[in-house]
């Protein structure tokens, strides 16, 4: 077991030291991914009730398309974030982060991409 934590510990520092030397050899795109990163987060954030939205018409959730407005805003988010917090779930500041980190996940890989192929 102590082997297997030590190997796990030292693949994290292998890792990061890795990514720490890709930064250091190529800091306008570390920059450029960062900012890509940062803005499709925030984007998504800004755009989440409307997501929320789209999600609960889709059906997803309790009462999936019977809901309009910022009670169908509210019952999506809360459906992405795993149910309501009564129901045990993160709610719909947990939705709301979900839609935050996917925005921002799809911003970091595309820009990563990009840059990639410009290199």
């Amino acid at each position: 077991m102590i082997d297997t934590i030590g190997d796990a510990i030292s693949s994290v520092i292998d890792t990061a030291e890795s990514v720490v030397d890709a930064v250091v050899e190529n800091p306008v795109k570390s920059v450029a991914i960062v900012a890509a990163t940062v803005a499709t987060g925030g984007a998504a954030l800004a755009a989440a009730p409307a997501i929320g939205a789209a999600v609960s018409a889709a059906g997803i959730g309790v009462a999936g398309g019977a809901l309009s407005g910022a009670a169908a805003s509210s019952a999506g988010l809360a459906a992405l974030g795993g149910g309501s917090l009564a129901a045990g779930g993160a709610g719909m500041a947990g939705g709301t982060a979900v839609v935050a980190a996917t925005g921002a996940a799809a911003g970091a890989a595309a820009s990563g991409t990009v840059a990639k192929k410009l290199s």
